[in-house]
Formats: structure tokens, C-alpha cells, sequence
């Protein structure tokens, strides 16, 4: 291959997925506490899908327009 490959993660770590909706770490948590976005462990590390975070995003979008 002459150039590399460029992949799209699946998911997301806590802290680059607070990064990526532009929240605080532990905005993040709380919203994950309060079940408005989905995660697992995988391991000790705690991932969030991307198409959850960007569900929760379109949401709350659909929420400010109301």
C-alpha cells in the first residue's frame, strides 16, 4: 500500500469523547449516570459508541428547537 488507511473509531474513552461533544469529563460522567448515553467496559476502560454520542447530540438538538 502506498498510502495508510484512515479509520473512524467505533468508539470513544470518556475524556475524548467529553472532548468531541464539548463537555467536561465529568459532564460526561453524569450524563452516562443518568442513562442519556450508553457506554461499556471494555477491560477497565469505559467507551462510549460514537453513534450514541451522536444520537444524544441529534436529541438534543430536537430538544432546543421544541
Amino acid at each position: 500500500m502506498s498510502q495508510a488507511q484512515q479509520f473512524s473509531p467505533l468508539a470513544l474513552g470518556i475524556d475524548d469523547a467529553a472532548i468531541s461533544i464539548g463537555v467536561a469529563r465529568s459532564a460526561l460522567y453524569a450524563i452516562v449516570a443518568r442513562g442519556e448515553i450508553e457506554s461499556f467496559k471494555l477491560g477497565r476502560r469505559r467507551l462510549i459508541l460514537v453513534k450514541a454520542l451522536d444520537a444524544y447530540i441529534n436529541r438534543e438538538i430536537g430538544r432546543a428547537h421544541v
